[in-house]
């Protein structure tokens, strides 16, 4: 019985990480800072925009990287 609820419990956390990252996705555009920081890269040519937002690809690197250290405590 003892692994069925270890199951639950990533099976719960894995839920709730998809409807935080589904929110996150329907609402990018209202959130502030995400992919507009110093350091982001964005050229504009004639025909083409490319995007690479590095700095904020790193931040939040590190926010769930410390989200995922607080859970295994």
């Amino acid at each position: 019985m003892n692994e069925f609820q270890s199951l639950g419990k990533y099976l719960i956390i894995t839920g709730v990480i998809l409807v935080v990252a589904g929110l996150a996705v329907s609402y990018w555009d209202k959130i502030p800072l995400i992919g507009k920081l110093p350091g982001d890269i964005k050229i504009e040519g004639k025909n083409f925009t490319f995007y690479f937002p590095i700095v904020t690809s790193i931040l939040l690197s590190l926010i769930v990287s410390i989200i995922l250290y607080l859970f295994r405590k």
